[in-house]
Order: C-alpha cells, then structure tokens, then sequence
C-alpha cells in the first residue's frame, strides 16, 4: 500500500449559478486519520468531498495531496479513490470483475486484474462470493465489494459518500466496526460524508462540521461534544441545551447573559457589555433540584417525558425556552418520579456552562 496523503483544502469555493455550495472553506486533515464531514442536507459536505475526488470542479482556491496541487487533475490522477453511495456495481459482472474493472480500464492483463481483485474480496471476506452477481448479495455484502473495487488502486485516500445511509440499524453499527478496523490496518487516510452524528463520533479521529457552506468547527469528536464552537455545532450534534441572550455585565470573568423573558445566567467568557450571546449546558448535567443561585438554573413546566431504558429525557418550558433538556439515569428519575405538567427546578455547576460565541446582532 502507498502511505498515506495529507489533505490540504485551502480557501476552496464551490459556486453553481448564484448558489454558494461550498463558501471559502481552508482544512487540513492529517495524513492516516479517519475524518467525518458532518452536517445537515444542502451544507456542501457532499460537493467538498467530490471536489477532493476531481468530481466537480472548484470555483476558487486549492486542493493538495500529499503536497502535490491537484485542483486540475482528473480523479485517475489524485491518488484517492472514491466509493459512493448507491455502490454504483455492475449488475451483469461478477464481483471479480466487477472489482477488478478500474485495472482493466488502465490496460492491465486478465490474469493479473482477477488475481489482484481476488486478492481484494479476501480482504474483505468476501472470497467465498466470488462468483456472485451483485444481486445475489446483501447490502452489506455490496459495500464490502464496493469498498474492494475503491482500494484495488491502492489509494492515498479513500473518499466515502454517506456510505452506510442504506443499511440497517443494526448492520450499520456492524459495518462501522470493520469500517474503523480497515482504515487503522490500511492506515491510509480515510474521508467520509455523513448526516448521523453518532456515525461521526464513532468512527472519526477527526470531525468536521458543516452548515450553510462554511465550516463551524474541525475537531476531535470529544471536543466537539464537550466544547462545541457555535450554537449550529452544540444543537446539531445534540445533548445540548442552547440559551441565547444578550450580555448586560461582567464581573470577575464572569458574564451575565440575560434573555429576552428577563432571565440572567452566568458563564465564564470573554465578552463585551450589550453583545448577543449564546451558552451552552449539556443536558446531563443539569439537575432536578432547586438552586440558591438563580442565575445557573430555572423554575419550569415539565412539558414531555420519554423513557430510553437506562436514561430517562425530560423537556422543560421556562426562561424563554421551549424545550429545555434533562437527561437523568432511570435509577434517579424513578426514585424522585415527575408527570408532564409538574413545576420543577433545574439548576446546574457554573463549570458545565459553556460559551458557544458572540452572534451576529
């Protein structure tokens, strides 16, 4: 296998018409990682990743390669190899020359195509299939050949379009096993589109995610849990309440944020006096019980409660919000029950406070 190539986009647009897909966006992503796009539909994760491929064209800006400019060249070209989302296998071949169909197209001799392509379904279990038509396989068992047709190049990097989006729950979280174990026994750089945050977290060293065409934060998946960036990053990627409000005074790096319904709250932040704001609190950790410092919890309406098992979520209305989050274990909730429409009181540590960034006013 050839080593791995860094990925260095740099300032790169994507423009179709008067719609901006992709707005000046800059990313390294180290050579060898396994990095997620992540974002919801229409943010330009897909069109990125195709522009890396050589699939689209680039309105402005760069793309390297293990150092190298590729912004002009075609994908045979670049090194990566790309596997996309429907799998895009021929239904007349059987899966060795299905796999084996790149190397024909640059010339290679039959023997030597087949060979290597077999060589390939071994990897990746699938010897035994060889055989096979397309449609005498499971959906697992067609990723698994796709992925055999992507890596018979020996790419520097591997690009995946929403790869698992037509599986099963369950064989999702299968394939998401072996989709890890392949990219740290190939050790080549992996980069993968997807829309399920859970996905992203279980899967990347790196996290990039996307809104609107722009990137809101590139990161690793605990810090974009435990320190989301912006508002976008903390709602998208869940467990997180988001309070926005404006900054009415500072103490002691101490800000009070005060919403529109007259409700102050404090976190630790660098802020300017009269500017919008928006704080995060995850909802683990926020608590049913009452607190003396009004400015880090709430009096509330319990307004939804959904059992999960080993957790229980409860939705609060108060301090200008509809549907404020707690998440406790079920050993805490069914010791101290609520019903919907209980007045409760939420408070949590100024710790677990977390400034997500002055907004736009």
């Amino acid at each position: 296998m050839p080593k791995a190539a860094e990925i260095d986009i740099a300032s790169v647009s994507k423009v179709y018409g008067t719609s901006t897909a992709v707005d000046t966006i800059s990313l390294k992503i180290p050579a060898g990682s396994y990095c997620c796009f992540l974002g919801p539909s229409g943010c330009g994760k897909t069109s990125t990743l195709r522009m890396i491929a050589g699939h689209e064209g680039i309105t402005a800006g760069d793309i390297r390669l293990g150092g190298t400019i590729v912004t002009d060249f075609p994908p045979a070209r670049r090194g990566t190899a790309m596997m996309f989302q429907s799998y895009a296998l021929f239904p007349h071949l059987d899966l060795v020359d299905n796999v084996a169909f790149s190397l024909k197209m640059k010339g290679v001799a039959r023997d030597e195509r087949r060979a290597k392509a077999l060589e390939m379904l071994t990897l990746m279990q699938m010897e035994a299939y060889a055989a096979r038509r397309p449609s005498q396989l499971s959906g697992g068992q067609q990723q698994r050949v796709a992925l055999a047709r992507a890596l018979i190049t020996n790419p520097e990097a591997l690009l995946l379009d929403e790869p698992l989006s037509a599986l099963d729950p369950f064989l999702k979280i299968r394939m998401r096993a072996e989709l890890k174990k392949l990219q740290k026994s190939l050790g080549i750089t992996f980069v993968h589109v997807t829309h399920s945050q859970e996905e992203a977290m279980a899967l990347a060293d790196l996290i990039v995610v996307m809104n609107n065409g722009r990137i809101e934060q590139a990161a690793a998946p605990r810090t974009v849990f435990e320190k989301p960036a912006t508002a976008f990053v903390a709602r998208f990627m869940g467990d997180h309440n988001v309070i926005s409000g404006r900054v009415t005074s500072i103490e002691d790096g101490i800000v009070s944020v005060t919403v529109p319904q007259g409700h102050t709250f404090k976190v630790r932040d660098i802020a300017e006096i009269g500017k919008p704001i928006d704080i995060g609190i995850r909802t683990d950790r926020v608590r049913l019980e009452r607190t003396s410092d009004k400015s880090l919890g709430f009096e509330g309406i319990v307004s939804n409660i959904e059992y999960r098992g080993a957790s229980v979520k409860i939705a609060v209305i108060g301090a200008g919000s509809e549907d404020f989050t707690v998440v406790i274990s079920d050993g805490d909730y069914f010791r101290k029950p609520v019903a919907t429409g209980d007045a409760v009181s939420l408070s949590w540590a100024l710790e677990d406070v977390i400034p997500l960034g002055l907004v736009s006013a």
